[in-house]
């Protein structure tokens, strides 16, 4: 979903990799042997303390990718291609596409393209997750501009809690 990981994304171009959009398409896509299972905080690496805070609310996790799979007949997995015909049998919901001037958000039950998310944009900014909003005819819709300037409500000021367990929203 877009408010996941938008967040993260923006966030590893300007700080993991140095706003190098190459050297982040090595990271997703070159240096993976299958895919990604989930994205995790270790794409925060290098980022503001307060910038993490606000995006994990104090808690980590590791990204995780499918190498350890095991096919039915017994094969090596195969790289994901994700494609217009594939995207359904993956149970593909959204996608991301990596270009020089921002990413792409693909909501895949609506449409084949996507609004540009310029890589400038404050990762903290709260996105709609709702896949009829991202329109490739609209500008990317956001809920409110960012994360820290809006009140925090009492339990967005909560410190997080040992053993919280996160939102079991797919990554």
């Amino acid at each position: 979903m877009p408010s996941h990981h938008l967040p993260l994304l923006l966030a590893a171009y300007q700080y993991k990799f140095g706003r190098n959009v190459e050297a982040m398409c090595r990271h997703f896509i070159d240096d993976v042997a299958v895919g990604w299972d989930e994205l995790g905080t270790d794409l925060l690496d290098d980022a503001p303390p307060a910038l993490v805070s606000a995006l994990t609310g104090g808690e980590h996790w590791p990204s995780r990718t499918l190498d350890h799979l095991i096919t039915p007949d017994g094969s090596p997995p195969v790289r994901m291609s994700v494609t217009d015909t594939t995207a359904d049998a993956q149970d593909m919901q959204w996608g991301y596409v990596l270009h020089k001037e921002g990413v792409e958000v693909i909501s895949l039950l609506h449409e084949d393209l996507g609004p540009v998310v310029s890589w400038s944009t404050d990762p903290r900014t709260v996105f709609n997750d709702h896949p009829a909003a991202w329109s490739s005819l609209d500008p990317a819709p956001t809920i409110r501009a960012s994360r820290g300037r809006q009140p925090q409500s009492a339990v967005a000021a909560a410190p997080a809690k040992a053993g919280t367990s996160r939102p079991a929203a797919r990554r």
